[in-house]
């Protein structure tokens, strides 16, 4: 089984051969480092020098043998000329190392913002329908671990791989040319034992995963019964869940110790066969030596340079492993940027609505739900600046209507216009900022006050921020914290009381003021005081604009123009609230009554 950093296996899921088209696709993120090819360059061409640098070592350090045992060469005559030449090439390597390091860096810090950056741009712009089928931890490990995994590749592996390809060819290419003979005695026997240690090696490896995967099942035990504490106390099963773990455990135990000694046996093999080579190279190159073939340095320089090569072939496996997982996480991230992004039209870029809303023949499913439609050939008219609210039982489509009128997804069937244009044919960002919305469940980004009110209109100034906190009935309670509108509101709002909360949001949609204001029940969880308060600040921002209320407490809406009730995905009832009132046995007044009792 292949190995990830640090030694740990790849999983399943990361393998990844490294053919041609797989290559191609790790090819593809090197378009993030095309802006930065000059530093590249430079840094490529820092590692074969450095690289060079060091294979000189061992040559030199055999220079030395040579000149103490009596028998310099044509380029070295004293040990003076040698210590000379090291040195030389110590600050060679030194400064060629650092260009390396630098330039690198630079490559490899500035290509992974701008993919990062890209991912991020292109994930937000992405369409509700995506989000609907992902995980929020999923977005976010594209984002960190396998943005990280190609950080690594092109501050690390790359140049590794180069470093260990260079070292292993020009290494060759000088043992062939120093010990000819012994280099062929070398390759003679030294193939027949690495095809071993690989299939011994193999073997081993699939034990260490067998020991995972019974530890992982561990693991699984573990989560289930903290997950489920509560059900475990329930039925006093805690006996029978520590039974449970100490099975699974012994198991992975069992699995471990038959992996440990078939590792044993694996180390013992390696010393005896792997060393045993090396002492039969040696042997003969000490015999060559006694014959005068070649000299002592020549030797010395032989032992060191097959030294560098056998770490360098070492290398590569790891360096196979870590491709292997680059190659992965640049299919995961090519996938995510290759993704439809929401339908931009291009229509005006800057867009007055007047706040007409019309829903004709609309029939629509959930991409995840194909087969159920939430709304069946719906279809009304709300004329500018009218108020109406949407009564329903969940799962009726009140949410679904605002979520189209949002243009969140594509309808499947029918048109919505809004000042008699359909909406598909307006320009997404423009249209959008017609449209404000007060949730019920607000959600603050954690900064302060003032950044979260301006969210509705970025730039606004303090002033603006301020006017619109008054008229959301929120100025009050901001002025009472001694931060005033620097007040940091903590992750999600939460030093924020419920209240404080919706009069942030409604504050932030005076700013914004649309032409279209959806509020989703906007009271429905806050105490009697907080409720007038968001209450009054809500009437005031209703005025003179299309408002569309989704209500479920019905006496919130006894002053709206019109009710549209609705059922089984379509318009069941509508009228004002003293109209509905007055059906006998009718959907509203029913709702009514038993919201009374």
């Amino acid at each position: 089984m292949a190995k990830r950093n640090g030694g740990e296996p790849l999983r399943a899921e990361e393998k990844r051969a490294l053919n041609k088209e797989n290559l191609s696709r790790l090819l593809g993120i090197f378009k993030f480092v095309l802006p930065y090819k000059l530093p590249f360059i430079i840094g490529l061409i820092a590692l074969v020098f450095s690289t060079g640098t060091m294979l000189a070592f061992p040559y030199l350090a055999g220079e030395l043998l040579n000149i103490a045992s009596d028998k310099p060469s044509e380029y070295f005559k004293t040990i003076t000329d040698v210590a000379v030449a090291l040195m030389a090439t110590l600050l060679f390597q030194g400064f060629f190392s650092f260009i390396r390091v630098y330039t690198f860096a630079i490559v490899s810090e500035n290509s992974l913002a701008d993919i990062r950056q890209g991912l991020y741009k292109k994930i937000v712009w992405l369409p509700l329908t995506f989000f609907d089928s992902r995980r929020v931890g999923e977005l976010m490990s594209r984002i960190t671990s396998d943005v990280g995994t190609l950080g690594d590749m092109f501050s690390l592996t790359l140049a590794e791989l180069l470093r260990q390809v260079l070292t292993l060819v020009v290494g060759t290419v000088v043992i062939f040319y120093l010990t000819p003979d012994l280099t062929k005695f070398m390759l003679l026997t030294f193939p027949v034992l690495v095809i071993l240690a690989l299939v011994f090696g193999k073997y081993i490896r699939k034990l260490s995963k067998g020991t995972q995967d019974r530890l992982a099942e561990t693991n699984v035990v573990v989560e289930e019964s903290f997950q489920s504490i509560s059900v475990i106390k329930a039925f006093t099963n805690e006996a029978f869940e520590i039974n449970r773990y100490r099975t699974s455990l012994m198991e992975a135990v069992r699995v471990a110790i038959r992996a440990s000694r078939f590792r044993g046996l694996f180390i013992s093999f390696l010393i005896l066969v792997v060393m045993g080579g090396i002492v039969a190279v040696g042997c003969y190159g000490a015999l060559l030596v006694q014959r005068g073939s070649i000299k002592i340095g020549d030797l010395f320089s032989f032992v060191f340079y097959t030294g560098f090569i056998g770490a360098s072939i070492a290398g590569l496996g790891d360096m196979f492993s870590q491709l292997q997982r680059a190659i992965g996480s640049s299919e995961r991230i090519q996938e995510l940027l290759l993704e439809k992004g929401e339908d931009e039209a291009t229509g005006q870029t800057q867009v007055n609505l007047k706040g007409e809303v019309e829903f004709s023949g609309i029939t629509f499913s959930y991409p995840t739900r194909p087969d159920i439609d939430v709304l069946k050939d719906l279809s009304f008219r709300i004329a500018p600046g009218e108020k109406i609210a949407l009564v329903g039982q969940s799962g009726s489509g009140k949410s679904t209507i605002i979520s189209l009128l949002m243009r969140f997804y594509p309808v499947n069937q029918g048109v919505i216009r809004v000042d008699g244009q359909p909406v598909r044919d307006f320009n997404l960002t423009a249209y959008r900022e017609n449209l404000g919305i007060v949730p019920q469940e607000v959600i603050l980004f954690g900064g302060t006050i003032h950044q979260n009110i301006a969210y509705g209109k970025p730039g606004a100034t303090l002033e603006e921020v301020r006017e619109a906190a008054r008229k959301a009935n929120a100025l009050e309670f901001i002025e009472g914290f001694p931060e005033k509108f620097e007040t940091l509101v903590g992750e999600r709002g939460v030093k924020l009381s419920g209240g404080q909360r919706q009069r942030i949001a409604i504050a932030r949609a005076i700013l914004k003021d649309p032409a279209i204001l959806i509020l989703d029940e906007a009271t429905s969880s806050l105490d009697a005081h907080s409720e007038v308060l968001v209450q009054e600040a809500l009437e005031k921002l209703m005025e003179g604009r299309t408002s569309i209320i989704i209500a479920h407490r019905l006496s919130t809406i006894k002053k709206v123009d019109r009710i549209f009730v609705v059922q089984g995905g379509n318009l069941a009832e509508t009228g004002s609230h003293a109209e509905l009132t007055q059906r006998n046995n009718g959907i509203y007044s029913n709702l009514l009554k038993l919201q009374l009792q």
